[in-house]
């Protein structure tokens, strides 16, 4: 898989809705707060800034925070071969 399509899959897919629905910085920083990332107040702007300027690719993983960090490649799986930057093995 390449790196464009390693972002969760639901983080990215709801941030550029908010991109298309002409969302603004409160928007991806309200985002940002109503999904727990783990960043700080100021980061967080410029992280909402830089995706505003250069939206995210949708990512294909499936990234849990529930006590730990875990990634889950069953998108991935289903997906690969279909879409563009994502391969499957064979």
């Amino acid at each position: 898989m390449e790196s464009h399509r390693t972002g969760d899959f639901q983080t990215t897919s709801g941030l550029r809705k908010i991109i298309e629905n002409d969302g603004n910085l409160d928007d991806v920083l309200a985002f940002f707060e109503e999904r727990l990332l783990p960043v700080e107040d100021i980061q967080a702007k410029v992280l909402a800034e830089e995706i505003l300027n250069d939206p995210p690719e949708i990512g294909y993983l499936t990234i849990s925070n529930a006590l730990q960090w875990r990634l889950q490649y069953s998108r991935v799986i289903q997906k690969a071969g279909n879409i563009v930057g994502i391969f499957k093995v064979l």
